[in-house]
């Protein structure tokens, strides 16, 4: 199912054993556009430290009762490699993370999720794949920081990120919302990251392969928006552009 980040953010996270916090935002990798981590607001416990869940823990989303589903007691998340605050999340750090949690290193192999084009739920599966394949440097962003980066078309600016669409059976970002106010009062469009030519990081823009006037014939999206296959279809031919699930053999997922 699809899900705005916004609309995930406060959402209870229940694990094994009892509420572990609220859901405060994401990071996602800037290659895949895959989410990460989801980042925990645990109030006063574990004060002091981030805690970051990993898509392998989370189980399941709840939209009716607004509640994130995660298979972690509340001590294997205190006892886990501490990351403070303060501090960004290093590969040291997250190597020891999955190595402690015992899950395969997403880094680690030729497809979205290392040596699987998807998360791989099996347990005697993931204990039994081979690490050590082709690694990639993963360098992580936040859903929080990106909001509000100026997006560039291929013609002219045409506004900024507003929100990002999560899909949260494989928890790919599928979408980036667009918030053109400054071009066309009121309305908001939807961008895949495959649409995406290049990032300014420095510059904190998105550069887009689409002209103004394309876009801006996108069908526009509210809250209200419903986001069926078929919005999904008649978003793709009017960008023509293949939809993402066309792929079912996970080949659009290597490297290239």
């Amino acid at each position: 199912m699809l899900n705005k980040a916004k609309t995930l953010r406060g959402y209870t996270l229940h694990g094994l054993d009892g509420k572990i916090g609220k859901a405060k935002e994401f990071y996602f990798d800037d290659h895949y556009w895959t989410v990460r981590y989801l980042v925990a607001d645990t109030g006063n416990y574990l004060l002091g430290r981030q805690v970051l869940i990993s898509p392998y823990a989370l189980v399941g989303v709840d939209q009716k009762d607004e509640y994130i589903t995660i298979s972690l007691t509340k001590k294997q998340i205190e006892d886990s490699p501490a990351l403070n605050t303060d501090q960004p999340v290093s590969q040291q750090f997250e190597e020891a993370y999955f190595q402690y949690y015992r899950w395969p290193q997403y880094w680690d192999g030729p497809y979205d999720w290392g040596q699987f084009a998807a998360i791989e739920r099996d347990l005697e599966k993931r204990l039994t794949c081979n690490q050590g394949g082709k690694a990639w440097d993963s360098h992580l962003r936040s859903t929080h920081d990106v909001s509000g980066y100026h997006i560039q078309a291929t013609d002219g600016d045409i506004g900024h990120v507003d929100d990002f669409i999560i899909d949260d059976a494989t928890w790919t970002i599928r979408y980036l919302v667009i918030d053109t106010n400054n071009w066309w009062p009121g309305k908001k469009v939807l961008i895949a990251p495959q649409w995406i030519e290049r990032v300014s990081w420095n510059e904190s823009t998105v550069f887009v392969g689409l002209p103004r006037e394309i876009i801006r014939e996108s069908p526009e999206f509210t809250d209200a928006s419903e986001l069926t296959r078929d919005y999904e279809i008649g978003l793709h031919r009017l960008y023509d552009r293949q939809g993402y699930w066309v792929d079912e053999d996970g080949t659009k997922n290597k490297l290239p």
